[in-house]
């Protein structure tokens, strides 16, 4: 809340809250109200904080790593970013001359082979090899060319350097998001087809429909067999959630 700029007597009181349990949002948006939290901006900011401390306080891990493609509503706790989006940034680009668009290949093969050997580093992480990696980084994304705009896209990615280079401090988390993003590929396509929802109802099942079925497939179950299993109240299709920390005990075993 502080690094979003709510005002210190906002703040104070807040912080006073510790275990406070509100029941429903109208008695939280009456608490902000004598308060004095009443603007748009300062009511998001200190509900997003609230949020975020249940969730710590229900035993979300904050040494979870988040993953995004730098959309700032991502950057919580540990963040880390994609490569392969911050590679479109260079890969966008068209020179103007054939030097230019050699200069943009160039940039493009030191990237990958960059890229090539932090996943070399996953698979045998060392104090020796992190130390290379990180001063290659610097070299690569500190060259100067004759592309001023890939002199710019360069400067974007040296910027955000702790958070590409995360992995080197936590060897197991991947290099890109495509895996979330391939998670809501069905949903974009049924919008592109069919629009969004005409209602909060609608919504709601969209996305609740939309998460069963992309977990029943991660978990190797029919989704047909799912949904049939708990219409017909046979519950011979154990909980999912159950199914997952199953899965999560026996790769961590």
């Amino acid at each position: 809340m502080q690094a979003q700029k709510l005002p210190k007597k906002a703040i104070l009181p807040l912080r006073e809250l510790k275990t406070k349990v509100f029941q429903d949002k109208q008695e939280w948006n009456f608490f902000l109200k004598a308060l004095g939290i009443v603007s748009e901006r300062h009511v998001r900011i200190a509900t997003e904080g609230a949020l975020m401390g249940s969730v710590l306080a229900h035993g979300f891990n904050p040494a979870m790593v988040i993953i995004s493609d730098d959309a700032g509503q991502f950057d919580i706790f540990l963040h880390a970013l994609c490569w392969i989006h911050a590679e479109r940034t260079i890969n966008k680009l068209v020179g103007f001359n054939e030097q230019q668009r050699q200069a943009v290949i160039d940039i493009q093969d030191r990237l990958w082979n960059f890229y090539s050997d932090l996943k070399s580093y996953k698979e045998n992480p060392n104090p020796t090899f992190k130390k290379k990696l990180e001063e290659q980084f610097d070299q690569l994304f500190t060259t100067r060319t004759c592309f001023a705009s890939l002199n710019l896209a360069l400067d974007r990615i040296y910027k955000n350097k702790s958070e590409l280079l995360l992995v080197l401090q936590r060897p197991e988390i991947p290099l890109h998001n495509n895996l979330s993003e391939n998670d809501i590929r069905g949903y974009v396509k049924k919008k592109k087809i069919s629009g969004g929802t005409r209602s909060e109802n609608g919504r709601r099942c969209r996305d609740t429909f939309a998460s069963l079925k992309k977990t029943c497939r991660k978990l190797g179950i029919s989704f047909w067999d799912y949904l049939k299993d708990r219409l017909s109240g046979n519950n011979s299709v154990p909980m999912l959630n159950d199914c997952i920390r199953h899965r999560a005990k026996a790769s961590a075993g």
